[in-house]
């Protein structure tokens, strides 16, 4: 991770600003869509700053430059900027929001531009009432995104990736009957239709997949679905014969940039009720609908659809997640076999090229869900790390070494985290790693009524660091989706409000991750996908269903690293239990490789 000279291109940007009569000027992270994961083409804030994590919010005024990260980031953030600007840590004592930050620099009538396309209309109402509160003039929309203006050529071109058709073996339900859901939803709400903007509630509700995000199969493109018309807008080029036969005539097909001059011509046939967007929208929809008042702001009935899979979703996801858990101990074992045994020398890139190429052998496979976290000793630390060729760590086998990784298979999408050790690991680490454990089986064996919230639930995974005054600076866990984005919304366990507003329900993929992570030593992170299901009780109080959870994530603990005098007898049984169903459930995959069973049945041997 190399500090980014960014000089001149702020000299570049403030030139620009001050054509356009700008004091301020936002570049959020994300693209038109909300992502998450971007394009590079869309990868403006990395560009203006040089800090390449996947969160985080660029403020820049004629003299200062500010960015804005939460705790996953503060190492990589301030390892990759240079003294150019400051860093604003999210969620520390006495630290301002960038909207605070924003607002406090417009003091005095100035004016703070943002390109509409990548901001939400609900966060930029938000940061204008800030500014206006704070004395500056206004918060403008800035048709021409500025950074692309001083990127110029060098700027990737956008992709052009052809979309595929998920087939109902993998997708589980027709599209058709997809925007019939839809449509009922329309009527409750009466309304004149729906906008849909997030790139994997299009993918979703289509039944299509892409490549132009990499890790995510998504493609770009819109959706409005009214009573009587589905339209999907995305470029030609993009649109073979099987998706035109997939789609028939069902659907309307437009161009994907013709979005915000359609939506504009039909907020203004007179009479029409109110369109819905989602809360996740950008700010550019919205005006060209005829603003707030014009349209009803709601969470995307699509995204809450899209979280609750179907029985052939939860099915793909329990086969994908055997096969994957078979290459992670094929993984793990021939690390081990290297490192120990051979005393070859492996950097964290050349591990995560061999963990890649395992993966690649397994059925249905597409691809990897997200960059691969490879990562030895003070590097696990580093909650978001990404090894990068010539600048990573040869890995040390007498360190722990994190290993955050998944992938994308056409019947389902995987993330799991192990944190192993090859030597002999400290007690603080062994005390760490067991209080981590702790929380994870908590998660997975709570039992809680229906309506019960992740916001409610995130407390039981960090209880025990709690109990020795340690913690993390993460979620918990965030939705997953199923051969789409491995961070899947609008459910998720933790602190996040928005966690608060969706209840878990039947048929939910979370993931279930603490951790503790110790600057320059070392971190330590287990991460279980898990799927929400309803469970049978002795009462039902309340009249209620009583809602559990299932893992199907299907990779061992690392037995070095337990502390089993820290462990209660039902969490060792527990622990037990889980190893024998890895071993029953993988076995018949890695029989014939003599290392990997080998080290499978010792890492499942009874505590």
């Amino acid at each position: 991770m190399e500090t980014v000279n960014t000089t001149e291109r702020l000299k570049g940007l403030r030139d620009l600003m001050k054509k356009n009569k700008l004091d301020v000027y936002i570049v959020p992270s994300e693209d038109g869509h909300q992502s998450e994961y971007i394009a590079p083409c869309d990868a403006r804030r990395e560009q203006i700053c040089g800090f390449s994590g996947s969160a985080g919010t660029a403020v820049v005024t004629l003299d200062k430059a500010a960015l804005a990260t939460d705790g996953r980031y503060f190492n990589q953030a301030s390892k990759q900027l240079d003294s150019n600007w400051e860093l604003l840590k999210q969620g520390l004592e006495d630290v301002p929001t960038w909207q605070e930050w924003t607002a406090d620099q417009s003091e005095g009538s100035k004016t703070v531009g943002v390109d509409p396309t990548v901001i939400t209309a609900p966060d930029a109402r938000n940061l204008e009432g800030k500014i206006k509160k704070k004395g500056g003039a206004a918060l403008v929309g800035v048709k021409t995104n500025l950074v692309d203006v001083i990127w110029g050529d060098k700027r990737p071109p956008r992709p052009k990736e052809k979309v595929k058709v998920l087939p109902m073996k993998f997708a589980g339900k027709k599209f058709e009957d997809k925007i019939d859901d839809l449509r009922k939803e329309l009527e409750k709400k009466k309304s004149a239709g729906l906008i849909v903007s997030m790139l994997d509630e299009v993918a979703w509700l289509y039944n299509l997949r892409g490549n132009d995000i990499p890790y995510n199969p998504v493609f770009f493109s819109y959706a409005i679905v009214t009573p009587g018309a589905a339209t999907l807008y995305v470029d030609s080029e993009k649109v073979g014969p099987d998706v035109k036969s997939h789609l028939g005539d069902k659907v309307q097909l437009r161009p994907y940039h013709a979005i915000l001059e359609d939506v504009k011509m039909m907020s203004l046939k007179p009479g029409l009720r109110k369109f819905m967007i989602s809360t996740k929208a950008s700010w550019a929809l919205s005006l060209e609908l005829g603003g707030e008042e014009k349209v009803e702001e709601l969470r995307s009935p699509v995204g809450d659809a899209k979280a609750i899979k179907n029985e052939t979703e939860l099915e793909g996801m329990r086969a994908c997640h055997v096969r994957d858990g078979a290459a992670l101990s094929e993984y793990f074992a021939w690390l081990e076999e290297e490192l120990v045994e051979k005393g070859t020398k492996l950097d964290e890139v050349q591990a995560a090229d061999k963990l890649e190429q395992i993966r690649s052998q397994n059925q249905h496979f597409v691809g990897l869900s997200f960059d691969t976290i490879s990562s030895t000793g003070a590097n696990a630390a580093v909650i978001h790390y990404k090894p990068e060729p010539k600048s990573c760590s040869v890995i040390d086998p007498k360190a722990v070494y994190l290993c955050d990784s998944g992938a994308q298979y056409l019947d389902g999408t995987t993330d799991t985290t192990r944190t192993i050790h090859f030597s002999v690991p400290t007690a603080m680490e062994r005390k760490s790693y067991t209080l981590v454990l702790k929380g994870v089986i908590a998660l997975d064996t709570i039992i809680f009524p229906k309506g019960t919230s992740g916001f409610a639930l995130d407390s039981l995974a960090r209880q025990f660091l709690w109990s020795h005054g340690l913690d993390y600076r993460h979620g918990t866990g965030h939705g997953v989706g199923s051969y789409l984005n491995v961070h899947e919304g609008p459910i998720g366990v933790g602190t996040r409000i928005q966690y608060s507003e969706v209840p878990l329900s039947t048929g939910n993929v979370l993931s279930d991750e603490p951790g503790y992570y110790e600057d320059g030593k070392f971190g330590i992170r287990i991460e279980n996908i898990i799927m929400c299901k309803e469970v049978e009780t002795e009462h039902r109080f309340g009249d209620k269903p009583y809602l559990g959870f299932e893992h199907a994530t299907m990779v061992p603990y690392c037995r070095k690293l337990i502390d089993v005098e820290l462990l209660t007898p039902k969490e060792r049984e527990w622990v037990n239990e889980y190893h024998k169903e890895i071993l029953e459930k993988t076995k018949g995959l890695v029989d014939k490789e003599k290392r990997t069973m080998k080290w499978l049945e010792r890492e499942c041997a009874e505590l």
